[in-house]
């Protein structure tokens, strides 16, 4: 099975039924499927071959769905990018995964049209908001307006032949190396977490997912994938931005589904007038990224008592591995439960033995068909994390995450054995931060880590040291910042000292720096 196959299917079975719902309107099944052909047959005919890389630097939007089931079509790899990174990453993507197309709006692509000469492998700009040929940055014959393609509708369907072992998707995840990783997933990858995760959530054709998770996080990219699958709708948010327009949305559309995160539920927990908001068709909420606290789960089955509530657990290298049943929540409210279908977690401890007793700490260690393939370019990093298992060709997924398990074999996250940040459901990597901190002239030395914070699971702290006769602000760290890191990445609080602790090794001492919050 092929992801992109996902979508030909629900168009053959429901064709009148509405697909997507987003903010330039609403779209049926054989409405996308169409403009999915006809913009595969776009990229066929710029030159897009099979496995070339097609980035997408969009915000959720039809534009960013039809890129990603068009570049599948013509057999072509996609790569999802938040639309809030900055150039210098999107530059480093670009040249990491040799990306041949670039997918943006003319805003984003403004921000890098003086350098396009820097971007040795792209051949075309497929630009989203470029009115007319007449257009002052159409005038190159690689870049096209996103319309463009309606006129291929009377070509043939000459769309390569693909299996499933064939490359779908790289996503970029923040590593501790401070760079983007590409994880590398084929159309089995996806295909099996998809399947697996609408076993266990039960999704029919009825159900309505609202989704204001972004395309670019794996939790979010699942919902289009999954609702293509099961030919329901997905009504597709650009952002969470305005919790009471939420609640109003997620009533009208009769939603079925709301996937969130930890911050999410706080903020509509906090609003003075949701009880007003009942939301009677809503029959699950699903959390994932980070651990929802006990007191937060509480409030959701308190403002609706008749919503199943899942709480899980994945990795971007292998998009879910465990979910808590609902009706065992009020009992194990701290455990995200166990292996989802057809997969298998355990614990090893540090020798890499199998861990049989109960409530012992060990890393968590996953088999499944959804393991991502590896990381782009980089196999001593892949051995790192995706080892040979028990059998000819097996492979396990060492998670790096600390768990422990109880006698009935639900798991519960007990800590991390790198230093990721986990914010508003996004990984954080201190590395990327302290390369932009060291950018400034005036720092010396720089730590970056996360610290408990009630809305977002952990906030970005800064430790930092001037050199001598530096008059540089905190304020003034926070706007360099700005200029190189997406928002959600920026520290919240910024320490400047005389100097940083150091360790036997001759390094900064974090250890001590986290210590001494707590």
């Amino acid at each position: 099975m092929l992801v992109n196959k996902f979508l030909l299917k629900s168009a053959e079975l429901y064709p009148n039924k509405e697909a997507l719902v987003c903010d330039s309107g609403r779209y049926t099944y054989k409405y996308i499927i169409d403009k999915v052909n006809n913009f595969a047959k776009l990229l066929i005919s710029q030159g897009v071959k099979k496995r070339d890389k097609v980035i997408l630097w969009l915000p959720n939007s039809l534009e960013t769905v039809i890129g990603i089931f068009g570049s599948l079509q013509a057999g072509a790899v996609f790569i999802v990018i938040n639309h809030q990174v900055k150039p210098e990453k999107l530059k480093y993507i670009i040249e990491d995964s040799g990306a041949s197309t670039l997918i943006t709006d003319r805003n984003n692509f403004s921000q890098i049209g003086t350098s396009l000469d820097e971007f040795n492998t792209l051949k075309n700009y497929i630009i989203k908001g470029l009115q007319t040929d007449s257009d002052e940055i159409g005038l190159r014959k690689n870049i096209l307006p996103f319309d463009n393609f309606s006129d291929f509708s009377n070509y043939p369907n000459n769309f390569p032949r693909l299996i499933d072992v064939d490359l779908a998707s790289i996503i970029y995840t923040s590593g501790s190396t401070g760079r983007p990783k590409g994880a590398v997933f084929t159309h089995q990858n996806m295909v099996a977490a998809a399947i697996s995760i609408i076993e266990y959530l039960e999704n029919i054709p009825e159900d309505i997912i609202y989704n204001v998770l972004p395309l670019s996080f794996d939790y979010g990219l699942y919902q289009l994938i999954m609702a293509f699958k099961f030919g329901g709708t997905l009504v597709l948010e650009k952002a969470f931005t305005y919790p009471y327009y939420i609640l109003k949305r997620l009533k009208q559309e009769k939603a079925t589904g709301f996937p969130i995160v930890p911050v999410i539920a706080n903020i509509l927990l906090n609003l003075e007038k949701l009880p007003r908001y009942k939301l009677p068709n809503l029959r699950y909420i699903t959390n994932t990224g980070q651990k929802i606290p006990v007191k937060t789960i509480k409030g959701l089955q308190k403002a609706w008592p008749h919503v199943q509530i899942y709480s899980m657990y994945g990795l971007t290298e292998c998009k879910r591995v465990a979910y808590l049943p609902p009706d065992k929540l009020s009992k194990k409210p701290e455990s995200v439960g166990q292996a989802m279908p057809n997969t298998e977690a355990f614990l090893v401890d540090e020798d890499g033995n199998k861990i049989n007793q109960p409530n012992k700490e060990g890393e968590l260690v996953v088999r499944s068909a959804s393991i991502m393939l590896g990381y782009w370019k980089r196999k001593s990093a892949t051995k790192e994390v995706v080892k040979p298992g028990e059998y000819e060709g097996d492979r396990w997924l060492y998670t790096g995450d600390l768990f422990k398990m109880d006698e009935e074999g639900d798991l519960y996250f007990c800590g991390r054995k790198d230093a990721i940040i986990k914010k508003l459901g996004e990984k954080v990597s201190p590395r990327e931060i302290e390369n932009v901190l060291y950018k400034l002239d005036d720092i010396a030395e720089a730590a970056v880590f996360g610290i408990p914070d009630k809305i977002a699971g952990q906030a970005i702290k800064a430790v930092v040291s001037l050199k001598k006769s530096s008059n540089l602000s905190p304020q003034d760290i926070i706007e360099h910042c700005s200029k190189y890191l997406e928002p959600y990445m920026i520290p919240k609080f910024i320490d400047i000292r005389s100097s940083l602790p150091i360790n036997p090794n001759g390094k900064i001492d974090k250890k001590r720096l986290i210590a001494a919050e707590v």
